[in-house]
């Protein structure tokens, strides 16, 4: 199993998806990390030279098929990751996340270590209302 963490500093949860400069990917074997590694991450920056225009009368804030495109492009240095671990994010992001088949949980841990531990014993909330 491969838990990425959006990172800043490869030790804490960066507090937004699209603005996180890293993913920290944790390979867990037998319950055991096997390995850590860091990953370059598209974000808001890579972006900035596209247009960016939504309709907000017919489309909620990312979810316009352009945020969604850029939503996969972040998302494709972990496809190979089955949980993606941010302390923020749009809801747009989230739906993106969750149509790549990874599981993305909203967690208040600042700490990717502890996160990971509390999300392999299952106790790790999803704050879904962090979503903005």
């Amino acid at each position: 199993m491969k838990i990425a963490a959006v990172t800043d500093d490869e030790i804490t949860i960066s507090q937004h998806f699209g603005r996180a400069a890293y993913y920290w990917v944790v390979t867990i074997e037998n319950g055991v990390i096997t390995s850590e590694e860091k990953r370059e991450k598209m974000g808001h920056t890579h972006f900035s030279g596209e247009s960016h225009t939504e309709n907000h009368s017919e489309t909620r804030h990312g979810f316009d098929p352009a945020a969604q495109g850029r939503h996969a492009r972040m998302l494709d240095a972990i496809q190979d990751c089955e949980v993606l671990l941010a302390r923020g994010m749009g809801a747009g992001a989230y739906e993106s996340i969750r149509q790549a088949g990874i599981i993305p949980v909203v967690t208040d841990v600042e700490t990717i270590d502890i996160a990971v531990q509390q999300y392999l014993a299952g106790i790790l909330e999803d704050h879904v209302e962090r979503l903005h």
